[in-house]
């Protein structure tokens, strides 16, 4: 369950990379880094350049979020 101050942005996947992760850029120009949940990895195999991704990110770390489909 998420906390109170998580940020949910949406992204463009823009390069898929090993062990589930992705970089994504926001449509502010800005390129992170994206990681999807271990329960959720299959469904990052499907994932491919330019597909639409939802991302929630800690205001703690703004270089990393978690990928939700």
């Amino acid at each position: 369950m998420p906390g109170p101050d998580v940020i949910r942005l949406d992204g463009t996947v823009i390069e898929v990379l090993a062990n589930g992760l992705v970089r994504v850029e926001l449509a502010n120009g800005h390129r992170i880094l994206g990681h999807a949940p271990r329960r959720d990895r299959e469904k990052l195999g499907a994932l491919s350049v330019g597909d639409r991704v939802k991302l929630e990110m800690t205001p703690f770390d703004m270089s990393k979020a978690r990928v939700r489909f």
